[in-house]
């Protein structure tokens, strides 16, 4: 089964859904893929873009998770230099974390994701997909979970 989220580094709401995600990864161990989408809402948190930047720039270099959590640990602190010293912290390369920064090479792979989501029907973060399903969780993960467990049920 997999779970797909379309996620902003500077959302609250995100922030909670990380750590349930993570609750759900661990219930349903071995049998749920969890794949993360950048979907960084730029009229309302003007540094998701550039953290969702970052995130990729540590994926080229084998860190995607773990940037991932520190930036949702740090959601109040995103500006360039804190993202370099995230990078710093996980031991990454820092010549071509600057470089693709200052590039904005992975700016196109965010570009898609936004774009992808939109035509999946995101309209706000997150937004999660089980099985190519929306799932609702404005009211709370539970669904989530019940959605997850229904579907684990019926495989």
């Amino acid at each position: 089964m997999t779970v797909v989220e379309y996620g902003d580094f500077e959302c609250p709401n995100c922030k909670q859904a990380a750590s349930a995600l993570d609750l759900l990864l661990a219930r349903f161990e071995g049998s749920v893929c969890l794949v993360y989408r950048h979907f960084p809402l730029e009229g309302v948190h003007p540094h998701a873009l550039q953290a969702a930047e970052a995130a990729e720039c540590a994926a080229a270099q084998g860190a995607f998770w773990e940037m991932h959590d520190l930036l949702f640990e740090n959601q109040l602190h995103l500006e360039p230099e804190h993202l370099r010293g995230y990078a710093a912290t996980l031991g990454l390369d820092l010549a071509p974390f600057d470089e693709a920064m200052r590039a904005h090479a992975w700016n196109s792979r965010v570009r898609k994701h936004i774009e992808s989501g939109e035509r999946s029907g995101v309209r706000s973060t997150p937004g999660i997909f089980v099985n190519g399903r929306i799932q609702d969780v404005s009211f709370g993960l539970q669904s989530l979970f019940d959605a997850t467990a229904a579907l684990l049920r019926k495989a």
